[in-house]
């Protein structure tokens, strides 16, 4: 009886575990594929392929590639092919994606240089510009001191025409004839005789740095040391008359000379007459007087 019972329950025992197998095959049939590491890696670079502007231009073509590569190596995913046969096509869709990378990278590179070689372009003819603009403004104002000097320079010829100066071995000179100054054996000016100690002034006020030696001579009647006290004086007195008109002493220097020098023969009138005066010698713009100009006149 125990052997009959045996044989009896053997197929029901069968037949549950065949159910349990082929419960567990069909789970396994419905679980989803695994994941594929370089797929996905290949989707990410393709996708940020897709969203660099410069690729559309720049790696056009590798862009296509590589989304065709990434589909294919999607539907070989989806329709569980092996998974070699996946991870290839992904392979080959990330490295046209690298390759799309590296071309709009270098897109960007010669865009950017051509922006910096613009720019430095700009920056160098900006300087051109402004170099140009300060030559013309310095030329413009080369011409305008050109103009004021040379305007300058004939108004002084003008005052010293108009003194009626003389280009002499110790520099300009100019004579104020003394009988038109002072009255005989006098050193104080006449009221209508200073109209060349006025232009003289006006000279001097117009140029700053000049400076004049005013020297005093008389003719050889009387005693020379009176003559040379009256000399002295008559500078003086011209000087004192530059004075009142603005002109500093210290821009002056008087000599009486007496009756030395003479310019003329004593013996007559009209001689005696040329030898009554009083020279002014006068230093060039700056200042400097012309070497012996403080030592007497060469006798003419």
């Amino acid at each position: 009886m125990r052997f009959e019972r045996t044989i009896v329950f053997a197929p029901a025992v069968l037949t549950a575990a065949g159910l349990a197998v082929a419960g567990i095959l069909s789970g396994c049939a419905a679980s989803p594929p695994q994941r594929n590491g370089q797929l996905e890696q290949a989707r990410i670079d393709v996708r940020s392929l897709e969203q660099d502007p410069d690729a559309q231009s720049a790696a056009q073509q590798q862009l296509q590639e590589a989304r065709a590569d990434l589909q294919r190596a999607n539907d070989a995913f989806d329709k569980h092919r092996s998974s070699d046969e996946v991870t290839h096509l992904a392979y080959l869709a990330d490295r046209e994606a690298d390759a799309g990378k590296a071309l709009a990278e270098e897109s960007r590179a010669h865009q950017q240089l051509a922006k910096a070689n613009e720019e430095r372009s700009r920056i160098l003819l900006d300087a051109r510009t402004q170099e140009s603009q300060r030559a013309r403004e310095q030329a413009q104002n080369a011409r305008e001191e050109t103009q004021r000097a040379q305007g300058e320079l004939q108004k002084e010829q003008q005052e010293l025409s108009e003194l009626k100066t003389r280009q002499t071995q110790r520099g300009l000179e100019l004579t104020l004839a003394s009988d038109l100054l002072f009255n005989t054996g006098s050193a104080e000016l006449k009221p209508g005789g200073t109209l060349q100690i006025n232009r003289l002034a006006d000279f001097m006020r117009g140029n700053p740095r000049t400076r004049v030696i005013i020297e005093g001579y008389t003719d050889s009647t009387g005693n020379a040391a009176h003559n040379e006290q009256l000399s002295q004086q008559r500078a003086q007195a011209v000087a004192s008359a530059l004075e009142t008109q603005g002109v500093m002493m210290d821009r002056i220097q008087t000599v009486g000379r007496g009756q030395d020098y003479p310019v003329a023969s004593n013996g007559s009138s009209a001689g005696r007459q040329q030898n009554r005066r009083v020279d002014i010698i006068l230093s060039d713009p700056s200042g400097r007087f012309a070497q012996g100009a403080t030592g007497g006149p060469v006798v003419r």
